[in-house]
């Protein structure tokens, strides 16, 4: 990281603003460009102000309201303290802003994440985003939301750290892919909306993480990066074209924004060589005005790395506050207040980041009187300890231990099983009372340290059933696959033995060789964040083999036993072509990291109890037929690496299309995206197209209100913002108050101070008159008439074999054009339970944003006069019906 400008007005809050300016506007106002600067360098141009919020956005107008009568009672001081982080460790939570006492507002809880409470006890341990995304079911996924969204306000926690969209996984050896919902943004796009929907309808924020681009552990953090020896002075920078952000990356951000998301945070890394956290065309030109985003965007963990140009670019909240953890300084706080005292930042722009944490505060049902008491502490187990870790202050009771698991269980059995995928299977299963079943590969038990015995779940010992890093929490208990195939083959009367080792060859062949044997083999491959290296894998994983001699195992028990069953835990995909092939293997299935009801989701799976999944991603045959893999060593010296996503559009099933058209191609996929098998068969007939009247595409006219600016005038008198003296200062606490009220250069602590400040703002950065609208823009989700259904698709599905199974449908569009991919995913469904010989008709809509590209000369949404044409079938290579759009 660089090394912070600490508690200065013109180093923290002016100079920074140079960062931020690249003030040679001479790119279009509404464009993303990652064209290069004469230094060769990628380039994102600047966009200011900082949208404000829209009254009558659909959807916020009562938290608009609400937010609008609390923000013009503050001072000052108490919307700074809503807008900065207390510190690392200065409160119970990862994250806490300050408080609010004479209202009787307590300090704001931001907690992870995407999978569970982290740090925490008597929660639920889910599955990761990867294994949902599998299930292919929104019903699902709005569950799985609503649960996590109730466990977080059962422990008095305002803000849930997920769901993931960023990573999407344009590599397929990404250390944090498996948080989120693979590499297709339509998928991930509806899925991250309906666990946004799922969390804010329990009365919790959800926060959607990580914008943008942030596509690998490597370098995305300078200090983590040194730590292991790479000498990098700035984070790695993601270059993308303006393209390509939109209909990739950018898109499922779109998607929550659309379905009402409350806060975004923003990434360590780069973006055309901005930071991310205060890249305004990022922040305030494509969330906050292209699509509409009426929420708060917060800072990823010390990804701030400015003070008045992060504000002035559009975020809204530093967590955890402190410019390094434990610093006791802050690029907000008094520096914030004495920006705003000053000039720097206008006081709009402080109005409107409180008025967008509050409304996300009012729009997911929560008031002051009701808040539920943080009862949990992220530092200590104990039922007592310091509420301000940090430093050892405050001693009080701060665990309580409340159970808020509720029946949830049930769901992550259910969801670990459909989001099984079965990808070989020449009739072994479902098993139906095997006789003799033995079980092999460390994979299969338990961590011998216990399921929680390695922080962080910093380890690969043991099964796999969630990935490791900060979107992990604690393990209520572990059902084991071993557990539950032998708790099942007891029930059955089966014989049983297992070993749960990867290295004893020669007992394994001893025990799996004898007659009458079906064996199940268990490898994982395992991954996670960046600041914990697992075996030399630095978050991302170096390869897509499975892990732990499992290789030789699973090809020492094939070379003795001709039924085996080969189950895959894995963050990804993984190389599995050789064990497609094999005549002794007879089943393959990927069970992902399901959680904690892993061994039983498996066995409801394995004896044909449940209808299993479809891959969210591609199988390929080696990690360089994927065409993008993790940067492994820097490249541009001692400055920021340079990651350039010349692929562009073409990541995945896409990228696979282009270059492996056909089963015969030499780097074609092992199984495809949206493969799958199950019990039965299914019959696609009858596609029907019906196309709608719409009208044309209009852009928004007129223009934005004024900015808002709310409550009494602010006092300018420095004596007002002084440390009160009936406060207690805590060492390492952050807080809005001026270290001095003598005057602005001591409370700045900078020599300069005094030099006009706005001569270092962005043009327009300070200019709260009414603005005009992106072409693009018009609602949360950006302009309602890309979601106008201009083709209503229909198609028959018949259950033509002899058990009830589930069928998952997709449908796929083809725009046409030279440059664009072959085809893309724009719908899909999981409809349950189709009996034998039974018929069910699959509707889909297509919107305008489905046959839609991003034209970036007019910075608009555009349907090409190239042919379009629709495919609906069982995966991306098996779409038997197809129909011309005209």
């Amino acid at each position: 990281m660089k090394t912070p400008f600490v508690l200065t007005a013109s180093a923290a809050l002016i100079l920074d603003l140079v960062a931020a300016a690249n003030d040679t506007d001479s790119q279009p106002r509404f464009a993303l460009s990652n064209t290069s600067q004469p230094s060769g360098e990628a380039y994102s141009p600047p966009f200011y102000p900082s949208p404000w919020m829209d009254p009558n956005a659909p959807g916020w107008e009562q938290a608009y309201a609400q937010a609008k009568q609390f923000v013009a009672g503050l001072t000052l001081l108490e919307k700074v303290n809503l807008t900065t982080g207390v510190g690392w460790m200065g409160e119970k939570c990862v994250g806490n802003v300050g408080t609010v006492p004479r209202l009787g507002m307590r300090s704001l809880c931001m907690q992870d994440g995407p999978l569970g409470l982290r740090f925490n006890d008597y929660n639920s341990a889910f599955d990761v985003g990867l294994t949902a995304a599998a299930s292919w079911s929104r019903a699902l996924w709005q569950a799985r939301g609503a649960a996590l969204g109730a466990e977080a306000k059962g422990k008095g926690v305002d803000v849930l750290l997920g769901p993931v969209a960023g990573p999407i996984g344009r590599n397929a050896n990404g250390g944090r892919n498996v948080e989120g919902f693979g590499p297709d943004p339509v998928l991930a796009g509806q899925a991250l909306s309906e666990t946004v929907i799922g969390i804010q309808n329990a009365g919790t924020i959800a926060c959607a993480k990580h914008f943008l681009l942030n596509e690998q552990e490597h370098f995305r953090q300078v200090g983590e990066a040194n730590g292991y020896g790479y000498p990098i002075s700035e984070a790695l920078s993601s270059n993308v074209d303006d393209k390509t952000i939109h209909e990739m990356y950018g898109w499922p951000f779109q998607d929550a924004v659309k379905a009402g998301v409350g806060s975004v945070m923003c990434s360590y890394n780069q973006v055309n060589n901005s930071y991310a956290c205060q890249n305004s065309k990022l922040i305030n030109g494509l969330l906050k005005e292209e699509y509409g985003f009426q929420g708060f965007v917060m800072s990823d963990w010390q990804a701030q790395h400015t003070g008045a140009a992060s504000a002035v670019a559009g975020l809204d909240m530093t967590m955890p506050g402190d410019t390094l953890f434990n610093t006791g300084a802050s690029y907000f706080g008094s520096n914030l207040t004495l920006a705003v005292l000053n000039g720097t930042v206008p006081e709009w722009r402080v109005d409107d980041m409180v008025m967008r944490i509050m409304a996300a505060f009012f729009k997911v049902g929560k008031t002051i009187d009701s808040l539920v008491e943080t009862n949990f502490d992220s530092w200590t187990t104990q039922d007592y300890g310091f509420v301000q870790a940090a430093v050892n202050e405050n001693w009080e009771k701060v665990n309580y231990q409340v159970d808020v698991r509720a029946d949830h269980a049930n769901h992550i059995r259910e969801a670990g099983a459909k989001g099984t995928v079965i990808l070989k299977n020449t009739g072994i299963l479902p098993l139906k009372k095997p006789k003799f079943l033995t079980v092999v590969g460390e994979d299969a038990g338990g961590n011998p340290a216990g399921p929680n015995g390695c922080g962080d779940r910093g380890c690969d010992d043991g099964t796999l059933a969630m990935e490791w890093g900060s979107g992990t929490t604690n393990f209520p208990y572990l059902i084991t696959p071993d557990q539950a195939l032998s708790a099942q083959a007891i029930q059955d009367g089966t014989r049983y033995e297992s070993i749960l080792s990867n290295y004893d060859i020669t007992e394994t062949q001893a025990l799996v060789g004898q007659p009458d044997n079906i064996a199940i083999v268990f490898a994982n491959s395992d991954s996670g964040e960046g600041y914990i290296s697992v075996d030399g894998n630095e978050g991302d994983r170096n390869n897509l083999t499975v892990w732990k001699n499992a290789d030789t195992l699973i090809k020492s028990v094939a070379a003795v036993n001709n039924k085996v069953v080969l189950v895959i835990h894995s963050t990804g995909p993984v190389i599995v072509k050789d064990y497609a092939a094999h005549p002794n293997i007879s089943a393959i299935l990927w069970a992902g990291a399901p959680g904690q009801e892993s061994g039983n989701s498996l066995v409801d799976i394995l004896y044909g109890k449940q209808s299993p999944g479809r891959s969210p991603f591609t199988w390929g045959p080696s990690l360089e037929s994927y065409g993008t893999e993790v940067m492994m060593k820097p490249n541009n010296g001692n400055g920021a690496p340079q990651d350039d996503f010349t692929e562009g559009l073409f990541i995945d099933y896409r990228h696979f299309d282009k270059v492996a058209p056909n089963s015969k191609s030499p780097n074609a996929p092992t199984y495809e995206f949206g493969f799958g098998l199950g019990w039965s068969t299914f019959k696609f007939s009858g596609l029907n197209v019906q196309k709608n009247n719409v009208g044309t595409l209009n852009a928004p006219t007129g223009k934005t209100i004024a900015a808002p600016v709310l409550g009494a005038p602010i006092s300018k008198n420095l004596k007002d913002y002084g440390f009160p003296k009936n406060i207690r200062r805590i060492k390492e606490f952050i807080y809005p108050y001026l270290n001095s009220v003598t005057s602005g250069k001591e409370a700045s602590n900078d020599a300069n101070y005094g030099q006009t400040a706005k001569e270092f703002l962005p043009a327009g950065a300070t200019d709260g008159s009414p603005q005009s609208r992106s072409p693009a823009s018009g609602e949360p989700g950006g302009n309602r008439q890309l979601y106008d259904i201009v083709y209503t698709v229909t198609a028959i599905i018949t259950n033509t074999g002899k058990v009830m199974d589930d069928v998952v449908p997709q449908l796929y569009i083809s725009h046409g054009g030279p440059n664009d991919p072959p085809k893309v995913l724009r719908g899909f469904d999981r409809i349950e339970r189709v009996a034998p010989g039974q018929s069910v008709i699959f509707k889909a809509d297509i919107t305008r944003r489905d046959i839609s590209n991003w034209d970036t000369a007019t910075q608009q949404w555009v349907v090409t006069k190239f042919p379009k044409t629709v495919y609906v079938g069982s995966s991306s290579r098996n779409l038997p019906l197809k129909a011309r759009l005209r």
